[in-house]
């Protein structure tokens, strides 16, 4: 073989190493997306963009809409209070800290499903604990039925869903913390600077861009549940809990319409972008 002449066999370039994952994402994700796109042009007409028109006509799916907002802004406040609050607490040292921070996890390493399941029994009215443990103390607890009251429905499953991620939350802002240099606070009490004004003036402002990933995780993911809702009260009582996850599960799969399930997925997948985009343009814009 002359110095100049190609290897045999050619060794494949650069190239050629990722076509099989593009092959890969190919057919699990760009597939399945197009697919989805078509099925949510179908109507009975033929296809067109009358499944996309409807949803503004559509009151349940409006109803729906507005309570997955009133759920995910309800869960987002409990547990950014809830978790910063851990994070500033278990950030100073004292005695048991480790096992304190190892216990708060817990609740965060189970599945939606079991934890569904636990407080469904911890919250039935004839028999949970919540309302066992009232009545001993002589608390009337007859209109306490916590999943079954439109009163209440709501605030029970948000509740449930903070106690099992507010440790997540508690976590990146905690890591945030930790991560932060410890120079100008040091300045600031030197200075005189109280707790207040260090808090609002230096950690809040250096804590801005994890606050934003924390916020956004849990903005996305409060957007689709279903799981945790499903089996608490599935969407019940009446249309109290009903979010767009579920409203789109009952129209796929208990009425058949998949064109109109499909165009309200997309119309989800819209707005958890939209405010995905708006949280990455806050984080862009914090000062380095």
């Amino acid at each position: 073989m002359t110095p100049h002449s190609a290897p045999w066999p050619p060794t494949p370039g650069p190239r050629a190493w990722v076509l099989p994952a593009i092959a890969v994402l190919a057919l699990l994700s760009i597939y399945p997306l197009l697919f989805a796109i078509e099925v949510s042009l179908r109507t009975p007409a033929g296809h067109g963009f009358s499944n996309f028109t409807r949803l503004v006509q559509d009151r349940f799916f409006l109803v729906a809409l507005a309570q997955t907002l009133v759920y995910t802004a309800g869960a987002l406040v409990i547990e950014f209070t809830l978790g910063l609050g851990l994070a500033l607490l278990l950030h100073r040292e004292f005695r048991g800290r480790q096992v304190f921070r190892s216990l708060l996890l817990i609740p965060m390493l189970l599945p939606p499903v079991v934890v569904a399941v636990i407080w469904r029994l911890i919250l039935n009215p004839e028999f949970g604990v919540l309302n066992g443990t009232l009545r001993s103390l002589g608390v009337p607890t007859a209109s306490l039925t916590w999943f079954g009251s439109e009163r209440t429905a709501m605030l029970s499953v948000i509740l449930v869903d903070a106690w099992q991620w507010t440790p997540f939350m508690f976590l990146l802002l905690l890591a945030g913390l930790q991560g932060l240099p410890v120079e100008p606070f040091e300045a600031a009490r030197v200075d005189g600077a109280s707790s207040l004004q260090i808090f609002r003036r230096l950690t809040l402002p250096m804590l801005r861009p994890v606050i934003a990933i924390a916020v956004l995780l849990r903005t996305m993911d409060l957007l689709r549940v279903f799981d945790q809702i499903f089996i608490l009260t599935q969407g019940g009582p009446g249309f109290a809990t009903e979010t767009v996850t579920l409203y789109i599960y009952r129209t796929a799969f208990r009425y058949w319409n998949f064109g109109y399930a499909a165009a309200m997925s997309f119309v989800l997948l819209a707005a958890t972008t939209i405010i995905a985009r708006a949280f990455l343009r806050l984080l862009r814009e914090q000062p380095a």
